[in-house]
């Protein structure tokens, strides 16, 4: 009975076995069926991994947003890149976090690098990971800046497939519907934001919101001239060429033009800003090596002459670093940033206090200094409002105080400390003394001690009290009267320099220059952006003739449209030309007029008088014909200009750039081994004259 069971059992397994091969192949010839295989593809295309990339930085972005210092980054990164991805929550996260990820990377092991270095120096080392914070922000912005012209780049193969797409459908929105069906592009994302805007109930209102999220004016260009085209129909010019192709041509050599000149930009900057920054981490190397190799100045580098000469380097480092960042900014992402930047100035400003004392030293509004404050803010295109320019003034002026009187207490403190501590010897010229030879300097330096806290803050001791005491005490019973007589003299310089170690009057004067300094940085800083945008004139008022160029042809624009697109896409010039369109329905010829009296530049001026000429002379493009015939002339001028403007910022930079890396050698290594190597010679000359 068991061997038939057993024997049922076997066949029982076999036929399980052969019905799950049949069933197998079955399924395989299934799954071999099209739409099987495309159901597979489709479920593999939206399936997630666990571990990808995409789901580590949503997780890494959740995980910022809770953490309040990195959060302020965060968030001002995240402003940048929604300019970038329209309505993509999606991928404005996972660039934020991708981005910021990469920043911390680097910060990490520099923090780590500096702690190493400075371990022993807490000031620095405070000093240097404060300056880090700053570091952040240029390099998140250097990152955000390639996706910039990642997108700028984009544009480029955008329309011409723009042009090809044009030439089949003969419609603008037909042919900016096809091209932005690439979702994988982030100039796609515009194309369909263009698109929705042309097709809206409203296409001029709607227009008008782009211009405010729009990542570059090369894109209000193409969306306005794509409007203006729909709106007005295309036109053919002499050859019987389009008018809207033609346009689009200008706007991608404008494009072209502007990608070199931010690519000579970026290849002359791209290592300046690290050259600035990189002396703040030599300074303890620096410092260690002239030591153990001249260890005479020692009496320099631990004492307060070379914490003043570090405090120099730290703070011309950090003013370089700001200005590098101020010359090279190119960033259009940066100009599209609204007035949310700045948070705490505005917190700050709401409190009760605080906010009187900001009024008191404000200028009262409709007062001449009001309307000089104001000017600058707008002619250096700066986005801080009058009230957080004085809030920063002050906060800035406050804290610089603060420091300057704990910097001079702790330069007496190191002096003492230098007495106190370092070895009382003579220092040989080359090498270290040798470790028996310093055991014994520092017990002469012990003994030394013993009698400066005896006579310490007695500024009225004289060296023969010093000798007296010494006589009558234990660590000088068996010396000579001349170990005496050195040994005092000794303690008596050192008495002298602890006495004289204390807050003096003219240190808080010093502080509140200082203080007075730090008061005005704000303002010259807003000055020194003036006078780079001054080099962006000629750049501006050329980016001015290719648009009245796309214009000038179009049928029922006028000289209010074409002051109206000028005041969209300038810069330097926005203030002048927005109240001459304020004023233009007052009087056209009036406004101009006003505006030409506001404006210096020539080649400015001489737009004006041709837009004068077309309020009531000639037509539009009869005053602006010169701009069409001459096209390659203004071209090549542009890219001339260029070529300056790179090599006139290049020049700045390398002066900026280099200034702390030349001061830390100069003036912390090369000036202090010379100087006081000739006076210990000096010193010991006088010595072995008076010994012979």
């Amino acid at each position: 009975m068991s061997n038939e069971l057993l024997i049922y059992g076997l066949f029982g397994v076999a036929g399980l076995f052969l019905i799950v091969i049949v069933a197998y192949i079955i399924m395989m010839q299934k799954m071999n069926h099209s739409d099987i295989r495309q159901a597979m593809a489709l479920k593999a295309g939206v399936e997630t991994k666990s571990f990808s990339a995409d789901v580590i930085y949503q997780k890494l972005y959740m995980i910022y947003i809770k953490i309040p210092g990195i959060k302020r980054y965060l968030v001002k990164l995240r402003r940048r890149l929604e300019i970038i991805n329209i309505e993509d929550e999606y991928l404005t996260r996972r660039q934020s976090a991708k981005v910021l990820t990469n920043a911390l990377l680097i910060i990490i092991p520099l923090t780590i690098l500096i702690i190493a270095f400075t371990k022993q120096n807490m000031l620095l080392m405070s000093i240097l990971l404060i300056f880090e914070i700053f570091m952040i922000e240029t390099i998140i912005d250097g990152m955000v800046d390639k996706m910039d012209n990642k997108l700028l780049k984009q544009q480029i193969d955008f329309f011409s497939e723009i042009r090809h797409a044009y030439h089949e459908c003969n419609m603008v929105e037909e042919a900016i519907y096809q091209v932005s069906q690439d979702d994988e592009l982030e100039i796609s994302r515009q194309a369909e934001k263009i698109y929705e805007v042309l097709i809206s109930d409203d296409p001029e209102a709607e227009l008008e919101k782009y211009y405010d999220i729009a990542p570059n004016s090369y894109l209000k260009e193409f969306a306005g001239i794509s409007y203006l085209t729909r709106e007005f129909g295309d036109r053919k010019d002499q050859n019987g060429a389009s008018l809207y192709l033609k346009n689009l041509n200008n706007i991608t050599q404008e494009m072209q033009i502007e990608i070199l000149k931010r690519d000579k930009l970026d290849y002359v900057f791209q290592s300046l800003s690290v050259i600035a920054a990189i002396p703040i981490l030599f300074i303890e190397p620096v410092k260690n090596w002239a030591v153990s190799q001249f260890s005479f100045t020692s009496q320099f580098y631990d004492g307060k002459g070379g914490l003043i000469v570090q405090t120099l380097i730290l703070i011309l480092t950090f003013i370089c670093y700001l200005l590098i960042r101020k010359v090279k900014d190119n960033s259009s992402t940066n100009a599209n940033m609204k007035n949310t930047e700045n948070p705490w100035q505005a917190k700050l400003y709401k409190n009760r206090l605080f906010k009187k004392l900001v009024d008191l030293v404000m200028p009262k509004q409709g007062t001449k200094d009001h309307r000089k404050i104001t000017r600058l803010l707008k002619d250096a295109a700066s986005k801080t409002k009058i009230e957080w320019l004085y809030v920063n003034r002050i906060v800035l002026a406050i804290t610089i105080c603060i420091v300057s009187i704990f910097m001079f207490y702790q330069i007496h403190k190191i002096s003492i400390h230098y007495i106190y501590e370092q070895p009382s010897t003579d220092y040989n010229i080359l090498g270290q003394i040798s470790p028996s030879d310093e055991k014994k300097a520092m017990q002469t330096t012990q003994k030394h001690n013993y009698f400066l806290n005896r006579f310490k803050g007695k500024t009225d001791t004289t060296k023969q009290e010093i000798e007296h005491a010494m006589r009558y005490s234990s660590y000088y019973e068996k010396a000579t009267d001349d170990e005496i007589e050195t040994d005092a003299e000794a303690i008596y310089t050192k008495l002298q320099v602890v006495n004289s170690e204390y807050f003096k009057w003219f240190e808080m004067l010093f502080s509140l220059v200082f203080s007075f300094v730090g008061y005005m940085a704000p303002i010259w800083i807003l000055m020194f952006q003036i006078k780079m945008r001054q080099l962006d004139m000629e750049d501006e008022v050329m980016q001015f003739q290719t648009i009245i160029l796309m214009l000038m042809k179009i049928e029922r624009v006028n000289v209010e449209i074409i002051l109206e697109w000028l005041e969209r896409y300038a810069n330097i010039f926005k203030e002048p030309i927005t109240k001459c369109v304020n004023n233009y329905e007052a009087g056209a010829w009036e406004a101009l007029e006003e505006l030409k009296n506001d404006v210096s530049y020539t080649q400015f001026i001489r737009i004006i008088e041709s837009l004068q000429a077309a309020v009531e002379k000639i037509p539009i493009k009869d005053a602006f014909d010169e701009l069409d015939t001459e096209r390659a002339y203004y071209q090549e001028k542009r890219k001339e200009s260029n070529e300056r403007l790179i090599s006139k910022k290049g020049m700045i930079g390398k002066v900026i750039g280099f200034a702390p890396m030349v001061c830390l050698f100069v003036g912390y290594l090369i000036i202090p081994l010379v100087v006081i190597g000739m006076l210990s010679m000096t010193s010991a000359f006088k010595v072995m004259s008076t010994t012979i």
